[in-house]
């Protein structure tokens, strides 16, 4: 069993990673893949803490109790409403960047060098794809609640 010092330090941790994310993300006109999926599985993990946490409010130390109601309007504030529709904007402009570049090199034969190239546009194209669901996925969360 692990003390209410133990889980307090523990959430200011990951309430700090949260917040070291979110500055890299506004400062940062251009997040990587792995960026974007670190962010959001850290967003995601900080708030099923809050949930957690807020369950057993009677039962944690009050200061615990207004970090997680500071850490829950960083979120809403700062992630939901800035950040989260940054990176939604980002990955549908890549998308479609990345299709349109695709869809004009679709013509005639190809060297090989030229089809690795294309390899690896739809193979970042893929992820890109891949992290919108993600991200959407997210999105549909916050629809919900």
């Amino acid at each position: 069993m692990t003390s209410a010092e133990d889980i307090s330090q523990m959430f200011n941790s990951e309430s700090q990673k949260l917040e070291s994310l979110f500055d890299a993300a506004d400062s940062k006109t251009d997040m990587n893949i792995h960026e974007i999926v670190e962010t959001y599985y850290q967003v995601m993990n900080v708030s099923s803490m809050v949930t957690m946490f807020k369950q057993q409010a009677e039962f944690e130390p009050k200061e615990l109790m207004e970090k997680i109601r500071e850490t829950e309007k960083l979120i809403s504030q700062r992630f939901d409403i800035i950040i989260h529709p940054k990176i939604m904007e980002k990955l549908s402009f890549s998308i479609q960047k990345l299709t349109k570049n695709l869809q004009s090199k679709n013509s005639g034969e190809k060297s090989k060098e030229q089809m690795e190239l294309d390899a690896k546009l739809f193979d970042e194209l893929r992820q890109t794809m891949s992290t919108k669901e993600f991200v959407e996925q997210y999105d549909d969360g916050l629809s919900h609640d």
